[in-house]
């Protein structure tokens, strides 16, 4: 048979596959996370052998062996993608930046409402003072003042602190989601106000000479905050465009599945919010200088970078490893 000899080339990698069946049995802990992408790649192109057996010679030895082999394969994944560990690993390795790449211009435009808000913040208050009273409720706008900035922090409960600010980010982030039910329309008001608040308190301390020691305060936490805002504020964005156009999908369908993704990019942004929720709790009203602040701010833009670059890196490979099998 053609066929039959023409998939016998590929007996070096149901052996490759065999082995790396036999290795997560016997010693799990020694298998690499390159394995595990080579046993993924492998498992697809065997089952694509066996369906193709199924259908040429369904009685065959070759046929019997790839069905076995498959099999083993399948339960081996399926024991391992069930692990919580396993899950949490690919999903924040890989797939979470997958989403982010797949959504990326949701997530941009979702920084630009932001900014677009910042900026129109920032001119009406140094237009007009007394804007930021409109901005603002009166009894939070009247007790701004520059000069006082940090001053009985380092006393504060920080836990307390940081959990309420968890609290709080996490809930204007599932608001920005939940936003895109209706048509994206609520998600673009949160972003753009939010982005308002911001740039109306940098004008004050703009006009105070104090614009250094604001963003000093801003960024340590801000960089990862500000991340997940516009991440779930993407989500939401995309959730109201495919309201819009549904695309080939009935728009009922097409609901669903853009729901079902954007709530999987609004769960990858609870550990940035933690983190941010912990930073703001901690180091912002630590007694650090300024300048450590501002380091600290930059560390931390440095790591988004190259755990966004390292999640691509990492899917190119295993993109690659799959064409290459097939």
């Amino acid at each position: 048979m053609d066929l039959q000899r023409k998939l016998l080339r590929h007996r070096g990698n149901w052996k490759q596959l065999e082995e790396l069946i036999e290795l997560f049995d016997k010693s799990p802990g020694r298998v690499s996370a390159e394995s595990i992408d080579r046993l993924t790649v492998l498992y697809k192109q065997a089952s694509s052998h066996l369906a193709v057996m199924q259908t040429e010679d369904p009685g065959g030895e070759l046929t019997a062996y790839l069905n076995q082999l498959v099999t083993r394969a399948h339960h081996m994944m399926y024991r391992q993608q069930h692990k919580s560990s396993g899950q949490l690993k690919q999903f924040f390795g890989t797939y979470f930046i997958r989403l982010i790449r797949e959504r990326q211009w949701f997530i941009v435009a979702a920084a630009l409402l932001f900014l677009f808000g910042g900026v129109s913040g920032f001119a009406s208050v140094l237009l007009d003072e007394q804007n930021l009273y409109a901005i603002l409720p009166q009894q939070i706008a009247g007790h701004i003042d520059p000069s006082q900035t940090g001053k009985g922090l380092e006393d504060a409960p920080h836990s307390v602190l940081s959990t309420q600010i968890m609290t709080n980010n996490i809930r204007v982030a599932i608001l920005a989601f939940a936003g895109g039910i209706t048509f994206g329309i609520w998600t673009v008001y949160l972003l753009a106000y939010n982005g308002i608040l911001i740039g109306a308190l940098a004008a004050v301390y703009w006009k105070a000479g104090q614009t250094y020691l604001f963003w000093a305060y801003i960024l340590p936490h801000g960089v990862i905050e500000l991340a997940a805002i516009f991440i779930a504020g993407g989500a939401g964005l995309y959730m109201g465009y495919r309201m819009f156009v549904p695309g080939r999908y009935v728009w009922r369908l097409q609901l669903l599945r853009s729901a079902k993704q954007s709530v999987q990019l609004l769960l990858g942004t609870v550990p940035l919010f933690v983190i941010a929720g912990i930073i703001e709790g901690y180091i912002t009203p630590s007694a650090l200088s300024l300048e450590m602040k501002y380091a600290f701010a930059l560390l931390t833009l440095l790591a988004l970078a190259a755990y966004y670059v390292y999640g691509r890196l990492k899917r190119n490979q295993i993109d690659s490893l799959d064409l290459s099998s097939r």
